[in-house]
């Protein structure tokens, strides 16, 4: 990265350029990524400012793992997962919870709109207005989840509670229930979390709350987040990153947002990350999750360029993990089963190293022990 030029659409700096490898990179060490184990406390750790996606067993609390959070010394009651950003749970230090609740809603009544899909047809349809219609739903899961309640007893109680216009059949279940999206984005605003690893999730009250926050702070300011933690960005990455519309991105771009170049888009990020932009590709292997925040970009050419490898790595069912070499995506991993053992296939796009192979099986090592169960190999396709 080179000089500075005053200008850019949406006010501020404007900043040369960044390469790939550069936003990587950047990517990389804003997520803490690149810290040695146990090294970031659970106050400091970046990820949970956004929320960490608690999608399956190497979820929300191998995404703090591999971010260098002691996972191990957690007392059980430090985090809490709340359906959030896109309807996905999602893992939120417990005390931040009024800013999150605050943080997540939609910015109005077009972006809920656009959020609940195709809920909002028969809304619109009936003059309801999208956020009445999730405080009316929030308001009757509410008054259901008095204790702990299944999913499925919760949505068949809501059912009984709602009229017409908040319903679907649902062929799948042959049963009508609430609009999926609907339901679960009223839940935090009716109060509501998600017990820790239940499946089906199970529903309960938040004690004490939360009620949102009066204004969002920074820290927690999404469209900040974005920029800071899967930056540099445009305002359609952002957006589609929360499922809202780009006009209500775009109407709250930070004003010290500075642009620059990748490749042959015009691109932001904060000022206060201009600096750290300009460092290079960070030296350390890790094994994402098959949700893993890195992995959540909306820029995903620029994560796999090859057609072929991100359809792999992103299928419509059934993701892989990501393994992540010096800054870029350089294959997939799954987990097997091998007599309550652990067995890892990794599949690498290009030979690797020595040094490379090592480092993957000193992470699978790592990932087998966080699961409490030991390794039994690590099968490197390539």
């Amino acid at each position: 990265m080179s000089g500075v030029v005053v200008g850019g659409a949406y006010g501020g700096r404007v900043v040369d350029s960044m390469t790939r490898a550069q936003v990587l990179g950047f990517r990389v060490r804003a997520q803490q990524l690149d810290r040695a184990p146990g090294s970031v406390g659970l106050g400091k750790a970046a990820v949970l400012d956004i929320g960490a996606q608690d999608t399956g067993p190497d979820g929300g609390l191998w995404a703090l793992a591999i971010r260098a959070v002691d996972v191990t010394a957690l007392s059980g009651d430090e985090l809490a997962t709340v359906w959030s950003i896109r309807g996905a749970p999602h893992l939120y230090r417990r005390a931040d919870l009024p800013a999150v609740a605050a943080a997540v809603a939609p910015f109005s009544d077009a972006d809920a709109g656009k959020r609940i899909f195709d809920a909002s047809k028969p809304l619109r349809a009936a003059g309801i207005g999208n956020l009445a219609a999730l405080d009316t739903v929030a308001a009757a899961m509410r008054k259901v989840v008095r204790r702990p309640t299944v999913k499925g007893e919760v949505s068949t109680q809501v059912t009984r509670l709602l009229d017409e216009p908040y319903l679907r059949f649902c062929r799948a279940c042959n049963a009508t229930h609430p609009y999926e999206m609907t339901f679960r984005l009223a839940a935090v605003r009716a109060g509501l979390e998600l017990e820790a690893g239940t499946s089906p999730p199970v529903l309960r009250r938040i004690p004490g709350g939360p009620k949102p926050a009066a204004e969002v702070p920074e820290r927690f300011d999404v469209i900040r987040a974005c920029l800071r933690l899967l930056g540099p960005a445009t305002p359609k990455h952002v957006a589609d990153y929360l499922d809202a519309p780009v006009t209500e991105v775009r109407a709250r771009w930070p004003a010290d947002a500075v642009e620059v170049r990748v490749g042959d888009e015009n691109r932001w990020l904060l000022a206060g990350d201009a600096e750290a932009a300009a460092a290079g590709p960070v030296r350390v292997t890790r094994l994402l999750g098959p949700f893993d925040l890195f992995l959540q970009a909306r820029d995903r050419p620029l994560l796999v360029a090859e057609p072929a490898r991100a359809k792999t790595l992103w299928p419509a069912l059934g993701r892989p993990g990501a393994v992540l070499v010096d800054g870029r995506i350089a294959g997939t991993w799954r987990p097997r089963s091998s007599g309550g053992k652990l067995r890892l296939a990794v599949e690498l796009w290009a030979a690797a190293t020595a040094a490379t192979r090592r480092a993957i099986e000193q992470q699978a090592e790592r990932l087998a022990a966080f699961r409490g169960v030991p390794l039994a190999a690590v099968d490197v396709d390539r």
